[in-house]
């Protein structure tokens, strides 16, 4: 198992520790608050270090075995950080709006997927006979089900593993997840539940420079990961190539000897 250095001075320098205000906090994460300066709680990085690097080795054995994770943050500054980091790593994403049962109620979910790739097909098909309004109609619908969708278009079942940015905002994504008992790894910053998260993280989920990290360090245990599970492969078909080889040589071995021994009674009569 390999997974990042968490380095306590990146962290520092990306502002993981500046929490909330100290009037808009949450009294479950007054563990994890170091203490308050100008009204701002600041967050023990201690912390932050020791459940971020579990949370990365879940991470790490989640991808090892083959497992998805769906990642979900819709707010401005960590969308589109989202989308790419789920895009480079073969993983899913909600970064729009969380739709009311996209877990709970993955049959309507589906049904609008569908609908989503007939409208690709329609408004892409050159020969339609469709009226301008109409093809404008078309492409509105698609757009408005792609923001929502496009992320999870090829998810067939329930993920693995959720990863959370803000974990009051998603707070629908967190009841289905807990009603489904899927875990949940999420950032919780001083206004958050941590309670309901699995594998909760302390840190700032509002600055872009600590979403960056936060993106950094889980893209780069996922390709570790992923290059651990190349290298399973490329081993396990060497050994299969190997005893095939080994197999084909005994064989070879064993006719040889038959074939000495007819030889030999031809010999003797």
């Amino acid at each position: 198992m390999t997974i990042p250095n968490i380095n306590l001075k990146e962290l520092v320098e990306a502002g993981v520790h500046f929490g909330h205000k100290s009037q808009r906090w949450n009294p479950k994460m007054s563990k994890y608050i170091h203490s308050t300066k100008e009204n701002i709680h600041i967050i023990n990085l201690n912390y932050t270090v020791q459940m971020m690097s579990e949370a990365l080795t879940v991470i790490d054995n989640v991808v090892s075995k083959g497992g998805k994770i769906l990642f979900v943050a819709t707010k401005k500054q960590a969308s589109n950080k989202i989308a790419d980091l789920a895009d480079e790593t073969n993983q899913y994403f909600v970064n729009h709006r969380w739709l009311g049962g996209m877990l709970t109620n993955w049959s309507t979910i589906t049904k609008s997927i569908k609908k989503m790739k007939e409208l690709e097909i329609l408004k892409s098909n050159p020969d339609n006979e469709f009226t301008k309004k109409e093809v404008l109609k078309i492409s509105n619908q698609y757009e408005k089900l792609v923001k929502s969708l496009r992320g999870i278009s090829e998810m067939k079942k329930s993920p693995d593993l959720i990863f959370i940015i803000d974990t009051k905002l998603e707070h629908i994504a967190v009841s289905e997840a807990n009603l489904l008992n899927i875990p949940i790894i999420g950032i919780v910053d001083t206004n958050c539940d941590p309670d309901k998260i699995d594998y909760p993280i302390p840190g700032n989920d509002d600055s872009r420079r600590s979403i960056d990290l936060y993106c950094s360090l889980i893209r780069e245990t996922i390709i570790s990961s992923n290059e651990k599970i190349d290298f399973q492969n490329v081993t396990s078909s060497n050994m299969k190539d190997d005893l095939e080889k080994q197999n084909t040589k005994s064989t070879e071995v064993a006719d040889n000897g038959n074939d000495s021994k007819v030889m030999s009674n031809v010999n003797d009569n």
